[in-house]
């Protein structure tokens, strides 16, 4: 799940974003509703974590121009004002959820994670296939009673394959999806990752190549 952190609190803002990571979601930083703005021209985001009080154009106006035109990005609102009125104002601004500050770093992600189900078909948070169970919340892999000892990229992209439910997968949509904005869109990082993750998950084989398409559960 690819998220937009803005906030124009350097400090906080990567706070929030290395804490993200560390529960395996890829993440870009923006300061200011300017630069949100350009970043969501770009490129895609499952949710979209916005500060309210923005500098320049406002968190409202960003707001109103991602549900405008960015219809498949969630946006989780963050303001210091937690008042009843202000909670409404968020909301009818299309904005999906609101949380005051401060706020519990716990209740920030479930929200990030369950604003990321939404687009699409509601996925259980524990995905299986055959003896492959994967405990999306607790970030738990287990194949045939043995427990996975998997890197947070790994996690992401068997997440991104199970959810899939034997769709194909390509390696853009997982470049995309897991990593940040620094990867590089010619790095062989996808290919060595589904290598390490195929010699952890042992056999027999799940993840198979479909040869100049993707990959697949």
């Amino acid at each position: 799940m690819r998220v937009l952190v803005v906030e124009d609190e350097p400090a906080l803002a990567e706070v929030i974003a290395e804490g993200l990571r560390r529960h395996a979601l890829a993440v870009d930083v923006a300061l200011s509703g300017t630069e949100a703005l350009d970043r969501l021209a770009v490129n895609r985001y499952a949710v979209v974590v916005l500060d309210r009080d923005l500098p320049g154009v406002h968190g409202d106006e960003v707001c109103r121009r991602i549900v405008a035109g960015h219809g498949a990005s969630r946006v989780l609102m963050l303001t210091a004002a937690a008042g009843k009125r202000d909670l409404i104002g968020g909301l009818s601004l299309g904005a999906d959820d609101y949380l005051a500050k401060p706020f519990d770093f716990d209740e920030l992600v479930a929200r990030v994670r369950a604003l990321g189900r939404r687009p699409a078909e509601v996925v259980s948070p524990v995905l299986r296939h055959g003896d492959l169970e994967v405990d999306v919340p607790r970030h738990q892999a287990v194949r045939g009673g043995r427990f996975l000892a998997l890197s947070r990229k790994e996690f992401a992209v068997l997440e991104m394959l199970l959810g899939a439910r034997g769709g194909v997968v390509s390696a853009e949509s997982l470049l995309e999806s897991v990593w940040d904005e620094n990867a590089d869109p010619f790095t062989n990082a996808v290919r060595i990752t589904i290598s390490r993750l195929r010699a952890k998950l042992g056999d027999p084989p799940l993840i198979a190549t479909v040869p100049g398409v993707g990959y697949r559960i």
